[in-house]
Order: C-alpha cells, then structure tokens, then sequence
C-alpha cells in the first residue's frame, strides 16, 4: 500500500479530500437532508475521517502509484471498487461510533466520489498525452499528412496512435474513408470519415495528403488489392499495420506501421501451415533439408520447426548462412537439435556421411543451381548439381530407410527452354524412378517464382529503384508465377504429407502476374512515378528465357486433393530402363563439350527445346 509522496501524488490525495467534502455536502443537498446533516462543526471533522478513510482505501487499490497518463478501463474500474469499499467502511465507522447519516446520503455520496475522482484522473491522461502530443509535434514537424483507409479497430488504433505522436505510428490523421455507408461523415478521435475507398484519389488532392495508412487488415485478398490499386496511383508514401484482433493487449501497444510490399499487391490470401497434418511425419522426427541456408531452404526450417521435429539438419554448401539460421532457429526453439552439415550433394561420400550419422525421416531435397542465365553458361555444372547431386540424395534416402522424400522442382520443368528447367525436370524423372521400387515416398513439389528469394527480381529492382534507376525488364509480355516464401514452404511441407509415392505435386499459384507490372508497383510504392521519375527499360530476353511459365505439360491434367491449394499431376509414366540409360549419357555428358552436354540433355528430356539466341 505504500506509495512514494510526489507533486502529483500529493495534488490527487489534496483533490481527493475536497472531492470528499464537496461529494457529501453535494450528496446532502441533492437528497433535501443539507440543514439535517451540516446542524454543526463537528460533521466537517467526521467527513474529514471519512476523507481519510477513502485515502486509505486508494492507497490499498495502488490508484496513487498509477501513471494516469496510460489509464485503461481497468484503472477506472480500480476507483469504482475504492469508492464502494471506503464508502461502506465509511458507514460502519460511523455507526460503530455512534453518528448516522441518511443511506441516501452515503450513494449519492459514492456516485459523486467515483464522477470526481474519476474525473481529476482522467484530467491528467488528458493533460499528459495532450503536451506530449504538443511537444512531439513541435520536435516531428516533417510527419506526414496522412488518410487512414478503415474506420475500424485498427483505424482507430491507428488515429489515436497517430494523434499521440507515437513514433510508431508516423503521421498526422487528417482524413478516413470506409466503405460502409453508416461511418460516413462520423468521426473517430475527431477525424472525420469523408468517403469509400472510391473517394481516395479525390481526397488526396483535396486534403493535401503526403501518406495512405491502410488499416482493413481483415478484408478479403481481392479487396486489399482494389484498395492498393487505388492508392499506388497517388504519389503518397503507402503503409498498412497489422489485425489488431489478431494481436494479444500486450502486443498492441507495439504495433508499428510497415511498408506496403509486393507481396500485399498480389492479393494472394495467406496460407497457414496445417500442423495437424503434418504432425505426423515431421513430430519428434530428424528432418533433413538439403540447401537450407537458402531462401527456400531457411524457411522450410523455420515452418518445420512450429510442427516441433526432435532434430533439423541443415545441409549446405555456406557455412554462413546456416550458421546464421542455425542461431536464429535455436533462440527461438531451445527444445530443438539444430545441427549444421557443411557439404555438396554432389559429393556422393559426404552425402552418405549425412544419412548414415543422422538417419532423417524426412528428407527436403532443394539444393539446386536455380539462376536460369548463369546455367545457360555452365550447362555441366547445372547437370552435376541438379541431376547428380539430386540422384546421390535419392540414393542416400533410399539406401538410410528414410521415409519421406520431398523434392523441390520448378515450373521451369515444364516444357523446358533453359537448361535449369532441363535439368529439374530430370530430377523430377529421377523421384519417379526410384518412387517405384523404394520403400521411401517420394514426390515432387513443382511452383514458380517465390516473392524475396536470392533469385527474384525483387531485390534486383529495389536496388534499381533505390539507385534511381533504369529498372530492367527483358520484355513488356513476360509473366511470371509468384508466392511468397513463408506460404510456399508451408505448401511444400503439407504436400509431403500427402505423398503416397512418385507424385508431382502442383502448388495453385493463381494468376500469372507480368512482370513490368511487377516493376511499376514497386515503383509507385516509393511514392515515385514510372518512366518520370523511375524510367523502365526493356532490355530483351535472355537466353532460355521464357515468355510465359506453365505449371502443367501437355500431356498432363491435374487431380484434386484435400488442399485446394495443392494438385496432382497425372503425367506420362517413365520406364527405369529409360531413366537408367538418360542418367549413364547425361553421366558421360559431364566430361563433354558444353554444347555437347546440352545436346545430350535435350535428347534425355524429350520436352526440352534449347533456346540460345531465340525468344521463346
């Protein structure tokens, strides 16, 4: 109950012994009984008892120690419970010695009590978040103008966070707009809700606005990206923030605003990982992920480590990026082994070494040489890695006992024109193969372009972007797939789940997005304008380059699954004959010309067509 005597605390407990005197003079005047009670001095001393009687019981309640400034609704219900405790412990005292005061006397009393103390508490809050909000402003003269698209919880949040100076939330609330016709003209902490989100071009230039905070984190995909649409049209600098109702109420308070990205422009909806289902192949099991310091790679570990595996292997040929992942999985999961495997997949040996020391349950091969320009030049090396170094890992699962195989493949398998494309779908061919006669489960995951990876565009136009440009696109046409890493991995783990053995599976990438569209709502998300302030430059395909990516080859359909989000393919079955012949030429290919190697591909993967110096 003790509490350090402040300025403060001893300007509440002064304001809370006249509130006491003025509350019950009050009490008696309202009640008619004023000349009945006050008849002498001697009720200004017992009321003075009963002032200090109510001290006390705020004192028990820590409402002196509060920092009001910050008060919910569980401090003011603090006052309540204070009042109505001193106020009955008021009565008994004075009925114990032998003073009666009216009942009506003692609520009217408690009723004003809580208005008063309430009320001078509730004056601070206001007083405090109202200077520091005067002296934020004078320090932050440069926050942005800002229209906040969402009249909800999270838009309220996001105004009086906003109005607070928080530097959290960066900017001055100057208008809202809704789509719900009830909210407009209302006002949310005094900011008027002016429109619909159709209204957001014309509100921008009536109003000045420097920043749109996108604060309907619970809308449908389709509709985040109409409204991001509208606003990468504007040359306002464009953020959103998270589902509040999402988040616990110690996590509110640290809510940050964050940039809108590409990944939001898509419009995909967020794929949670099914623990359930796959819980039973991956719990209390060794999972080994070979190539897991990459983009791929890094996440499929930290989306297997929420399913609670007793060991990951993170297999790689950098030791620094599995170093780096190895820290950041083990300060977040200490009941996890994390182990590091330095080596190739093309080192047969080192690969056996692996299986043989940590016999993996489940296995998810995405070592790979992926860079489709880099392989065109380095045919034979894209051979070794790819083919090979995918054969030595089947073998080694097949040769260990584990379980699960899970291999991850490309929609640049399907009708190949570059010789990365080649040689994944010779891989796939492998899996197959060796799916027939193991007692392992192996199966493929085929998908396209991941939002972030080492290998997207992405990273490649922001730093063009931030240089100031060109940004570089091969062609107006090209279209590529994309998702984002987080809801591939979880795609490509829920789908090993679902092998029974030699399936390709195939990850619903909805609809193909081209990629100067890519590039130009980068741009605009800097606030900037394409070909004014960011030229775009076209610089012609590459070689192996394709024009448009498939998912599925001709002769291929596709069959269903539990997930709508993951298909089958029902391709054309290969003979082991065939597969063992491809693999013993692609073998001697290796010690060849380039363009030998590339000839020999070709003919080993019959849907291969070689593009050098063409557009395909």
């Amino acid at each position: 109950m003790s509490f350090t005597v402040t300025k403060r605390t001893a300007l509440l407990l002064l304001l809370d012994i006249v509130a006491t005197y003025a509350a019950y003079w009050l009490a008696s005047l309202l009640t008619g009984v004023e000349n009945e009670v006050f008849i002498n001095n001697e009720i200004y001393f017992i009321i003075g008892i009963l002032a200090f009687i109510n001290v006390f019981f705020l004192a028990l309640f820590r409402l002196y120690n509060n920092l009001w400034e910050y008060a919910s609704i569980d401090e003011a219900l603090q006052v309540v419970y204070a009042v109505v405790l001193s106020t009955l412990g008021g009565a008994v005292f004075l009925w114990i010695i032998g003073t009666r005061l009216p009942i009506r006397v003692f609520v009217g009393a408690a009723l004003l009590l809580i208005f008063f103390m309430g009320g001078t508490r509730l004056v601070f809050r206001v007083a405090r978040q109202k200077g520091r909000a005067l002296r934020a402003s004078n320090r932050l003269t440069d926050r942005p103008r800002t229209l906040v698209v969402g009249a909800g919880e999270t838009g309220s949040l996001a105004i009086a966070r906003m109005e607070s100076a928080d530097p959290l939330m960066p900017g001055v609330p100057i208008i809202a707009t809704d789509d719900d016709p009830s909210k407009r003209g209302l006002r949310i902490h005094g900011v008027k809700v002016a429109g619909t989100t159709d209204d957001i071009l014309d509100l921008v230039n009536k109003y000045d606005i420097q920043q749109i905070v996108v604060a309907i984190p619970s809308s449908t995909p389709d509709e985040r990206k109409r409204i991001y649409g509208i606003c990468t049209q504007t040359d306002c600098k464009l953020r959103t923030l998270p589902n509040v109702r999402e988040l616990s109420l110690d996590e509110i308070g640290d809510v940050t605003l964050r940039d809108v990205d590409v990944a939001d422009l898509l419009g995909r909806e967020e794929i949670i990982l099914n623990t359930r289902a796959v819980s039973g192949y991956i719990a209390g099991e060794c999972v080994l992920i070979t190539g897991g310091g990459g983009s791929i790679g890094s996440e499929l570990a930290r989306q297997l480590c929420k399913v609670a595996p007793a060991r990951i292997v993170i297999f790689d040929m950098y030791e620094n990026d599995a170093y780096m992942l190895r820290n950041e999985l083990l300060s977040e999961y200490d009941d996890i082994e994390v182990v590091i495997e330095i080596g190739n997949v093309c080192d047969e040996a080192r690969v056996n070494e692996i299986f043989a020391k940590h016999r993996p349950s489940a296995v998810f091969h995405a070592a790979a040489h992926k860079h489709v320009p880099l392989m065109e030049a380095c045919p034979r090396e894209a051979l070794q890695n790819n083919v090979f170094g995918t054969l030595n890992t089947v073998r080694a699962a097949d040769a260990f006992g584990a379980e699960r195989f899970i291999f991850i493949s490309t929609d640049k398998a399907v009708n190949p024109t570059s010789v990365m494309g080649a040689t994944k779908r010779m891989g796939e061919m492998v899996m197959q193969y060796y799916a027939r006669t193991s007692k392992t489960i192996f199966s493929a995951v085929r998908f396209g372009n991941v939002l972030g990876s080492s290998g997207s565009v992405i990273p490649l136009f922001q730093r063009q972007i931030a240089q100031g440009g060109p940004v570089t696109v091969t062609h107006p046409d090209i279209e590529r797939f994309f998702m984002t890493i987080p809801e591939a991995s979880r795609l490509v783990i829920q789908a090993g789940g679902m092998a029974h053995g030699g399936e390709i599976f195939i990850l619903d990438m909805g609809e193909p997005v081209k990629i100067v569209d890519l590039a130009r709502g980068l741009i605009q998300l800097q606030g900037l304008i394409p070909d004014v302030d960011i030229p775009i430059v076209f610089t012609g395909l590459r070689e192996g380059e394709k024009m448009y990516e498939e998912l599925l080859m001709e002769e291929e359909s596709t069959l269903p699954t539990t997930n709508q989000s993951i298909m089958i393919s029902t391709g054309q079955e290969i003979s082991y004959e065939e597969v063992a012949q491809k693999l013993d030429e692609l073998r001697a290919a290796l010690t060849l010309s380039d363009e030998e190697a590339v000839h020999l591909l070709e003919q080993a993967v019959p849907t291969y067509h070689h593009t050098a110096n063409k557009n395909a």
